[in-house]
């Protein structure tokens, strides 16, 4: 497991904040959202000296981030404000990907945004609306994340966004008890899992008891998890190379070594002895509510549900989450238990002018572990104390995140143009998924709508 210095930061951060503060005062509140502001505190200011004292200035922020959620946010940099005087006004919306156009080509753009995915921060470097991360926040960014995670900040080769939160996707959830009643063991490698796959079709299965559930609809974004599924089995089937070639259009959405990979998932969603357990047949998985689809494997209807670390919070209220609960999850393995590639998804947060200080401070590792411990999420950032975490998945996650071994990559639909990621390649699944079409068709009409 990797560990990293904390970097102290010197009173350069707190001068470029400074030119830059006037500006943060002019950015208007277009979202909606909360102010956190500078006064009493019981914390150690002494930490945060390095920052500098700004008392009256402003910072404004827009994110996806809302709710009890943007409660949580907005706690955790509660001492870094009071101790610094920094308001920092926090914009958070669940329109935040169209309303963030309408704020900044009016002129009106916040100082920084949380991205919730890296095309939407190019589509914004494209248009000339961001500027490049500092030296002080490249420093410590480099000091705490791994190159995979960065990568996806980086345009054309220079830093403009730093991850702060992440979710692990290559997850597959079950019940210990189902588990330990059977002397079903977690499986290290891909044929381990599809062994006992077999081993739970010969020893329960019925028209009701699958070894397997899964669900993929999801309203206007249905297809999603299954894009997921496809994309891990990619990183497997092919590996990190092609995968990057993948996603970037270097090779063919219908390269063979892509037509594998989906035969690779079909091998268990598209096998009725296999899927899907206290649901339906293998069509019901187009129909069934994502959120919905691993709760029979707290009825042990389903033995295995592959999704990510934040399934976490689609569960019932009460259950009992962990090693020895009602449900926990493991490492969707590979073909061999050396290999750990990692599909996952994150936020970064860019900024539209030189505001330093306050980015540089949520790519701290002290920012990262004050929200982690807070809960509800983990962070990327290898600083963190996986002790801080506030469930067992998410400390798992941490784990996962922080093996020297993990090879991590980015969900493809997220870093795919818009109309194939968030469009073809769900629909296209889907159809799939519901046998209206076979691999080949679906794969040949997503790699038809790749835009020139």
């Amino acid at each position: 497991m990797r560990t990293r210095n904390i970097r102290q930061w010197g009173a350069g951060i707190a001068g470029g904040l400074v030119a830059v503060l006037a500006l943060a005062g002019c950015a208007g509140d277009d979202l909606g959202g909360g102010t956190t502001g500078g006064g009493d505190t019981d914390a150690d200011c002494s930490a945060f000296e390095q920052y500098g004292s700004f008392d009256g200035d402003q910072v404004t922020m827009s994110s996806t981030i809302s709710d009890q959620e943007a409660d949580q946010l907005e706690e955790s940099w509660a001492d870094f404000v009071a101790c610094t005087g920094i308001t920092i006004e926090h914009n958070g919306t669940n329109e935040f990907e169209s309303q963030i156009f309408v704020q900044v080509e009016g002129g009106n753009a916040p100082d920084l945004a949380i991205f919730p995915q890296p095309g939407l921060m190019q589509r914004m470097h494209g248009d000339g609306h961001l500027v490049p991360a500092g030296d002080d926040v490249v420093a410590t960014a480099n000091e705490n994340y791994t190159e995979d995670w960065l990568r996806y900040g980086q345009i054309d080769g220079e830093q403009y966004g730093v991850p702060v939160m992440g979710s692990v996707k290559s997850f597959v959830w079950y019940s210990p008890s189902a588990f330990e009643d059977s002397g079903y063991e977690v499986p290290e490698t891909w044929d381990d899992m599809m062994s006992l796959t077999d081993e739970i079709v010969a020893d329960h299965g019925s028209d009701t008891v699958k070894p397997w559930c899964f669900g993929i609809e999801s309203g206007g974004a249905t297809g999603w998890p299954a894009t997921d599924f496809v994309e891990d089995m990619v990183l497997r089937e092919a590996g990190p190379d092609v995968y990057d070639q993948w996603v970037n259009h270097e090779i063919a959405f219908d390269d063979p070594q892509i037509a594998a990979s989906l035969d690779r998932a079909g091998d268990i969603l598209q096998n009725e002895d296999y899927v899907n357990g206290g649901i339906g047949d293998t069509r019901s998985i187009a129909s069934t509510p994502w959120s919905d689809a691993g709760l029979p494997v707290l009825e042990d209807n389903c033995y295995m549900f592959r999704a990510a670390s934040f399934f976490e919070a689609q569960l019932p209220e009460g259950t009992d989450v962990g090693p020895d609960g009602d449900i926990f999850a493991f490492y969707l393995p590979a073909d061999t238990a050396d290999e750990q590639p990692l599909l996952v998804a994150g936020d970064n947060v860019a900024a539209f002018n030189d505001n330093e200080a306050t980015q540089a401070y949520l790519a701290s590792p002290e920012w990262a572990n004050e929200r982690v411990s807070i809960g509800g999420v983990v962070s990327p950032n290898q600083g963190v104390d996986p002790a801080n975490a506030s469930s067992d998945v998410l400390r798992l996650t941490l784990e996962l995140m922080q093996d020297e071994d993990a090879v991590a990559r980015f969900d493809g639909s997220d870093l795919m143009p818009s109309e194939v990621g968030a469009g073809t390649f769900w629909s296209e699944m889907t159809a799939w998924i519901d046998g209206q079409k076979d691999g080949e068709a679906a794969l040949a009409a997503i790699e038809s709508s790749w835009p020139e």
